[in-house]
C-alpha cells in the first residue's frame, strides 16, 4: 500500500500560526535580564533586538507515516487503522498522523524479520555485497540531506543548521564506517592441547529489536542499524513516538539502496504497547535500547522474563564538566555552555554539573551568565538560531519544575528561569550558581537548558563529588596541565572523558556508560560485538604434521 501523502498538513498547520506583532512574542532574542529582589532570583523578562518574524514553512513534505514491514508501508493492524499525532514543537500543532503499532504489528514485523534472516537473500549475500548496500544508502542520505534535516527540525525542534551541517553528515559517515566493517568480521584459529583444530566463527545474532529515542532520531538510527546490518542481522526498529518521521524516510531510502524486504522493519508507537511487545517478544534474539534509566530497567526486565535475550542499554547521565584553576576562563565558559545547552540541553551526556575551581568561580559565573543571555532562541529553521523548543509539553513542564526546584532549594538563579514566548515549547537559557550536591538540579537528569554551577577546592574533592552519582555516562575536563588531565581522566568513573573538548562523536569512538548509565558500548568496533554470536568449532586432526 502506498505511503500516505499528507503534505496538505503543511499549509494547514503553519497558516494557523499567524499572530500579530502585538500578540506574538519574539522568536529570536539576545536576552537581557531584569532582576527583581532576592539576589537576582526573580526574572522579570527577556529583551530582544530581533524583529518578530513569522515561522519558516518547512521545505519538505511528509510522505511516510505508515509502518515499514516486509518492504511495504502498511497501516496498523487494528480495524480502525489506529494512528497517533506527530507535532511541531514550535507551534504545538499536529503536523501528521502516524500509524500506531500494537503487539500485532510488532509480531508482523518480527515474523518478516525472522523470515528474511532464515530464508531471504540477506544472510546468503557476501559481506562485500552487504557493504555496497550500506554505501548506496549513505550516498542517498547525502542526496536527500536537505529533506531529512528539515524533517528532523520540524518534528524535533533542533536547529536546522545543526541537523544539516552536523548530524546528516555524521549519519552518512556512520554508515560508510560500518560498510567498511562488513567484510572484516571474522573469527580466529587457536592452538589446543591435543590433536584438534580449533576455530571460532563470528555469526550474526539473528533478529535484533531496537528502540531509539527522540533527541537524536537519525543519529540513534545509525548507531543501532549500522552495526546490526554490517554483521548480517535483520531488524525491527521502534521509533520514539515523538519523532517517527525521519526513520520512516530513511527506511524508504534503504529500499532504494537495494535492501531486501524484511531486513529492516520500522514500527512507530508508544513504549507500554509497541515497545513492551518488542522487548518481550520470544522470537527477538537481541535488544538494544536508548532512553531513560527508568525505562531501561523495564526493558531489561521484559527481556529477561521472556527469552533472556541479551540487551544493550544507553541510558541517562548527569555528567560533570570540571573547570580547573589554570583554565582560560573565556574558553572554558564557551565550552561549558556548549556542553550543557547543545540540542536544547536534551543530550544524555550533557555537562549538567559544571564544577568550577574556587579561584576562578566568580569570574566564570558572571561570564557564563552573560553567555547564556546572548544565546539566540527562536525558530530553529532560521539561520543563526542556537536553541529551538523542547520536544513536547511533558518535557517542557518537567524542565520548568526542575527550575522551580532549584529556586526553592536556594540556588541562585542568575538568568532565565521561565518559558520563552507564549507558544511553543521554548525555555529561556537558565543558569544557577551556588548549587549544592544534594539539590535535585545537581542530582537528576533535567534534559533541558539549565546550567548548574558548583564550586570545588581541589582535585581529590572534585573527583569524589563527581563520582557520587548513580550515573556514569560522560565527563568533561578543562585544564592546561597534562598531569591534571591524566589524574581526572583516570579518576572519573565515566564511559567517556573529554579533555578540553566535548561531544566529540567520531564513528570509531565507543560510547556507553558506567553504573546506571547503561550496559555495553555503541559505535566503533565495540558495537559489532553486540550483534554477533561466537561459535567454537573443534575438529580432530589425524597424524598432523605440526600442532
Amino acid at each position: 500500500m502506498a505511503a500516505r501523502r499528507i503534505s496538505s498538513l503543511l499549509s494547514r498547520s503553519l497558516s494557523a500560526y499567524s499572530a500579530s506583532p502585538s500578540s506574538a512574542s519574539p522568536l529570536l532574542f539576545h536576552g537581557r535580564v531584569i532582576h527583581g529582589r532576592g539576589e537576582g532570583r526573580t526574572i522579570r523578562g527577556f529583551g530582544t533586538n530581533a524583529a518578530v518574524e513569522e515561522l519558516v514553512t518547512p521545505p519538505v513534505k511528509i510522505s511516510y507515516t505508515q509502518h515499514l514491514i516486509n518492504g511495504q508501508f502498511v497501516d496498523s493492524a487494528s480495524g480502525n487503522c489506529r494512528t497517533f499525532p506527530a507535532y511541531d514543537p514550535r507551534t504545538e500543532k499536529v503536523i501528521a498522523h502516524v500509524a500506531e503499532a500494537d503487539a500485532e504489528d510488532v509480531d508482523r514485523a518480527v515474523k518478516a524479520a525472522r523470515k528474511a534472516f532464515d530464508e531471504g537473500p540477506w544472510p546468503k549475500m557476501t559481506a562485500y555485497e552487504r557493504s555496497l548496500i550500506l554505501l548506496r544508502f549513505a550516498d542517498l542520505v547525502d542526496k536527500h540531506r536537505d529533506e531529512l534535516a528539515a524533517l528532523e527540525t520540524w518534528n524535533n525542534g533542533k536547529p536546522y543548521e545543526q541537523a544539516a551541517k552536523a548530524e546528516l553528515p555524521s549519519l552518512a559517515r556512520l554508515f560508510r564506517y560500518y560498510a567498511g566493517w562488513a567484510d572484516k568480521i571474522h573469527g580466529m584459529t587457536m592452538p589446543a592441547d591435543g590433536h584438534h583444530h580449533v576455530q571460532t566463527l563470528h555469526e550474526p545474532i539473528g533478529v535484533a529489536g531496537q528502540i531509539i529515542p527522540w533527541n537524536f532520531p537519525l543519529i540513534m538510527f545509525a548507531w543501532k542499524v549500522g552495526p546490526a546490518l554490517a554483521c548480517g542481522n535483520t531488524i525491527v526498529l521502534k521509533t520514539a513516538e515523538q519523532t517517527p518521521l525521519t526513520a520512516l524516510y530513511a527506511g524508504k531510502l534503504f529500499q532504494e539502496a537495494g535492501l531486501p524486504p524484511g531486513v529492516l522493519n520500522i514500527v512507530s508507537g508508544y513504549g507500554p504497547t509497541a515497545g513492551a511487545a518488542l522487548a518481550s517478544h520470544m522470537d527477538v534474539d537481541k535488544l538494544a535500547f536508548t532512553g531513560s534509566t527508568e525505562t531501561g530497567k523495564v526493558v531489561l526486565q521484559l527481556a529477561a522474563n521472556s527469552n533472556l535475550k541479551p540487551v544493550t542499554l544507553e541510558l541517562g547521565g548527569k555528567s560533570p564538566f570540571i573547570v580547573c584553576e589554570d583554565a582560560n576562563v573565556d574558553k572554558a565558559v564557551e565550552l561549558a555552555h556548549f556542553a550543557l545547552f547543545f540540542n536544547q540541553g536534551q543530550c544524555c551526556c550533557a555537562g549538567s554539573r559544571t564544577y568550577v575551581h574556587e579561584r576562578v568561580y566568580d569570574e566564570f559565573v558572571e561570564k557564563a551568565k552573560a553567555r547564556a543571555l546572548r544565546r539566540v532562541v527562536g525558530d530553529p529553521f532560521r539561520k543563526g538560531v542556537e536553541q529551538g523548543p523542547q520536544i513536547d509539553s511533558e518535557q517542557f513542564k518537567k524542565v520548568l519544575r526542575y527550575i522551580k526546584s532549584g529556586v526553592e532549594s536556594d540556588a541562585k538563579l542568575e538568568c532565565g528561569g521561565d518559558r520563552f514566548g507564549s507558544r511553543g515549547y521554548f525555555v529561556q537559557p537558565t543558569v544557577f550558581s551556588n548549587v549544592q550536591d544534594d539539590m535535585l538540579i545537581a542530582q537528576d537528569e533535567i534534559f533541558g537548558p539549565v546550567q548548574s554551577i558548583l564550586k570545588f577546592k581541589d582535585l581529590k574533592e572534585v573527583i569524589q563529588r563527581s563520582n557520587t552519582t548513580r550515573y556514569g555516562l560522560a565527563a568533561g575536563v578543562f585544564t592546561q596541565n597534562i598531569d591534571t588531565a591524566n589524574t581526572l581522566s583516570r579518576g572519573l568513573r565515566a564511559g567517556t572523558v573529554w579533555v578540553n573538548c566535548f561531544d566529540v562523536f567520531d564513528a570509531a569512538i565507543p560510547f556507553g556508560g558506567y553504573k546506571m548509565s547503561g550496559i555495553g558500548r555503541e559505535k566503533g568496533i565495540y558495537s559489532l560485538h553486540n550483534y554477533l554470536q561466537v561459535k567454537a568449532v573443534v575438529t580432530p586432526l589425524k597424524n598432523p604434521a605440526w600442532l
